[in-house]
């Protein structure tokens, strides 16, 4: 088996209008494709995932696992727990961080291709969904980086495909095995739950109805209860941060900028050449009479994108069930092009990838050398810029601690604005003599304050220093960041100043004052 024989043997074993009208087709033939399409999806991770540098996340997530909790403001325990893994097996080492990420990435091609294996596709169309998945921005940008975008991914199609199974097969006892992933993947953050909520909108539109009051599907909810209870019971102890962070995101207040954002990226998540294919998905999950029992699963992602666009949510949040979406899309593509088998159709499928397709090794990974990064790639990936130049930020740092006289070098401490600098600080400080990070941003108000003697303050992150001047009656420019690339990314450029005098004590102001979500 091969990944090129896609377009040509598609539902030839397994033709869903060959189905009885009672039922969903069986599953199709398993296929060692989407197996190849995974491998290749993860060893293209793996052999960049050195390339450039830590993300912001990445820095904060090592900072998390050194302060292991049942929570945190942003998130749950799980990527930090990952991260501390990571750092504990090999120390530093990018690669051992992000190989998870690479492995969920081609898991989560299998899991597309295993959902269109579910709804009657033949190898072809199984492989052809892996590879729309394997090469869509979502999966490829998600699986460069450890993030909790990565591992809500995988559960979400996780959950749908047990979802599938149940719908399928009637055979209710899967609900267990959903449950068990929504509630692991609410460990990680609170999403699933949202997504729990579109399966059950959609079955109250769309049924079986029965599900409702199954004793499997309220066992499964009860198990992805009890296993995001220790994540929920530290969100309630501490009044539900997640939600002021959330409120932060609707607001605007960090690098998403709107809803009309979150609308457009439904139209490049995946791919702009994937568009036509999962709406024609969406309308063969709606409209096939063969699909009805899946008809839910089309509702659950409209009552899920509505609500994102309506909470001012971010727009890869419903991303996941794209990609179900894609996988039923592949179906109906494949049988468009075999039903007169043109040679004129099957062209016309490879190269419209091509100029879809191809720009996602140039825009979503690390390809092009870091020093002469365009501008229009940081434009279009935001996370690319974030990944560069972390080192020569703290050595920025540095040069303005070094010049301070030596009274005041041993009782400065560094103060950022956000928990990616401070991630920095704390990653590469140490071997260039860099005093303690502390940032009010999240879960770092949490990690600890500065000393009540420390009343010398090396301040980034600011842009206008008035802030700065409520807390300290000096307050200098000292230097700027120099990154030593030419990146326009959040730090690049940035002031750094040198702040003293402390007006009130770090008590005072620490948790009311510096404190802020987003």
């Amino acid at each position: 088996m091969h990944v090129a024989e896609s377009v040509t043997d598609l539902d030839r074993p397994h033709r869903p209008e060959a189905t009885p009208a009672d039922g969903p087709p069986e599953p199709g033939p398993r296929t060692r494709g989407p197996w190849l399409v995974a491998a290749a999806v993860t060893a293209v991770l793996l052999a960049l995932a050195t390339r450039y540098g830590y993300h912001r996340d990445e820095l904060y997530f090592l900072l998390c696992g050194r302060h292991l909790d049942w929570g945190y403001v942003d998130q749950g325990p799980l990527v930090p727990a990952l991260a501390r893994l990571a750092d504990t097996v090999a120390p530093g080492n990018l690669l051992v961080l992000r190989t998870p990420s690479a492995l969920i990435a081609g898991g989560c091609a299998l899991l597309v291709a295993a959902i269109a294996r579910q709804f009657g596709a033949g190898r072809g169309a199984q492989t052809f969904a892996a590879l729309l998945a394997g090469s869509s921005g979502l999966v490829l940008a998600s699986g460069h980086l450890l993030s909790t975008t990565t591992v809500d991914m995988v559960v979400w199609l996780a959950a749908a495909l047990c979802a599938v199974r149940v719908l399928r097969t009637g055979d209710t006892r899967w609900a267990l095995l959903l449950g068990l992933v929504l509630g692991v993947g609410m460990l990680n953050k609170l999403l699933p739950a949202l997504l729990a909520a579109g399966l059950l909108a959609g079955i109250v539109i769309a049924g079986p109805r029965r599900l409702l009051r199954d004793r499997w599907v309220l066992a499964g909810a009860g198990l992805a209860l009890l296993l995001a209870a220790p994540n929920l019971v530290w969100q309630a102890a501490h009044g539900f941060p997640q939600l002021s962070v959330a409120a932060s995101i609707a607001d605007g207040d960090s690098s998403y900028s709107g809803r009309l954002d979150a609308f457009t990226l439904q139209f490049v998540i995946v791919s702009p050449y994937a568009v036509p294919i999962w709406i024609a998905g969406l309308v063969a999950l709606l409209r096939r009479p063969g699909w009805r029992a899946y008809r839910a699963l089309a509702w659950a992602w409209l009552v899920v994108v509505v609500v994102v666009l309506a909470a001012g949510g971010k727009g890869y949040y419903d991303a996941p069930l794209l990609l179900v979406l894609t996988a039923a899309g592949a179906i109906v593509t494949l049988a468009w092009v075999n039903r007169r088998a043109t040679t004129a159709r099957r062209v016309l499928l490879v190269l419209a990838a091509l100029p879809f397709l191809a720009p996602n090794a140039v825009l979503l990974l690390p390809t092009l050398p870091a020093d002469r990064l365009p501008g229009f790639v940081v434009d279009v990936n935001y996370d690319a810029g974030e990944t560069i130049g972390w080192p020569a930020f703290a050595d920025s740092l540095a040069t303005v601690h070094r010049a301070l006289p030596t009274e005041q070098r041993q009782r400065a401490v560094i103060l950022t604005s956000n928990y990616g600098e401070a991630g920095a600080v704390a990653r590469y400080g140490p071997e260039r003599g860099l005093p303690a990070a502390y940032s009010g941003h999240n879960s770092m108000v949490d990690f600890g304050r500065p000393p009540d003697d420390a009343d010398v303050v090396i301040a980034v992150g600011w842009e206008r220093p008035d802030q700065l001047r409520e807390w300290f009656t000096d307050v200098t420019l000292a230097g700027r960041v120099d990154q030593r690339v030419d990146v326009d990314n959040e730090e690049n450029g940035g002031p750094i100043w040198l702040c003293t005098g402390l007006r009130e004590p770090w008590a005072a102001i620490w948790r009311t004052e510096v404190r802020h979500a987003g």
